[in-house]
């Protein structure tokens, strides 16, 4: 078995290490494939492996034609837009992500988001505190429930909607149920964002929902750029100015927004979630170990296709 990392932009060396040593120690051979430039290159290097591990890479149709050999395509990370499932599974390749790696990751980050705003963005002037707050969890999933766990060590009410995890769940690990997303958005100051992008929540956050919102409430989205209604958004921002959106992946219209709304709105220049050395490490091994289980056991846990 021949297994192939691509990364256009690679993994840090201690996961591809960690990566090799999985890999051959299954008795398979690794081959890689690190900022390459040309999609050519891509399509020569999958011509004979029988795994792919990729990043952010896009596995489209065209680089799948050209694998004639692949049975497994495993994407580090949790997102999986860049696979093209329906290819995938016309030939019987099955794609995987490693949900759960970079989760920690992504729950550090959005509550420093909280911490930035609630601080003016580190401008002059007086800010507020965390504690006491309320933080509503939209979707209380892997990500939902570190910041939860987080956010109650900084003294602040936790509340969650999620209708696909039991109610009595979310309630011992003491947070208070939303029975709708209305009732979330209406009740906390800080809105923390895990929502999938898919047919029903692509533009769902939107300016009804959000304008039930407290005074000096905050949207922090490090979930999807798609679910958010963006013109919704600028309306809200424009009407009420004492509104605030952080987000860890930049808006169509985020010139407007950072020009009209100064410290109120915030995006990352390039998306930060995942960008941490043990997120960067925890979810290149993921992949590997789940190639050789898939291959040794038949597992496919993580298939998303």
């Amino acid at each position: 078995m021949k297994v192939l990392v691509a990364t256009e932009k690679p993994f840090a060396k201690a996961a591809v290490d960690g990566i090799r040593n999985i890999v051959e120690e299954a008795g398979y051979t690794l081959a890689l494939l690190e900022k390459y430039t040309d999609v050519q290159q891509l399509y020569d290097a999958v011509a004979d492996v029988d795994a792919l591990i990729v990043r952010s890479d896009k596995v489209t149709k065209e680089v799948i034609s050209h694998a004639k050999n692949l049975k497994i395509v495993v994407r580090a990370g949790a997102g999986f837009d860049n696979l093209d499932l329906a290819a995938c599974t016309e030939r019987g390749i099955v794609a995987m992500n490693t949900p759960g790696q970079n989760s920690n990751a992504v729950a550090e980050l959005a509550v420093g988001f909280m911490v930035y705003m609630a601080r003016n963005t580190f401008k002059p002037g007086t800010g507020s505190e965390l504690k006491g707050k309320r933080i509503g969890i939209h979707a209380y999933g892997n990500v939902g429930r570190l910041v939860a766990e987080k956010a109650k060590a900084l003294g602040m009410e936790v509340w969650a909607f999620d209708p696909f995890v039991p109610k009595e769940n979310m309630e011992a690990e003491g947070v208070k149920v939303a029975e709708t997303i209305e009732e979330l958005y209406a009740n906390c100051n800080y809105i923390s964002l895990h929502i999938p992008a898919n047919d029903k929540t692509k533009n769902s956050i939107n300016y009804e929902l959000l304008s039930k919102m407290p005074k000096g409430g905050c949207l922090v989205n490090t979930a999807r750029k798609e679910v958010i209604d963006e013109a919704g958004m600028e309306k809200l921002l424009a009407e009420r100015e004492d509104m605030k959106y952080i987000t860890d992946i930049a808006p169509s219209n985020q010139d407007v927004l950072a020009e009209k709304f100064g410290n109120r709105f915030f995006a990352t220049p390039k998306k930060q979630g995942a960008e941490t050395a043990e997120a960067n490490i925890n979810a290149g091994l993921a992949a590997a170990h789940q190639i050789v289980s898939f291959f040794k056991e038949g597992n496919i846990r993580f298939k998303v296709n």
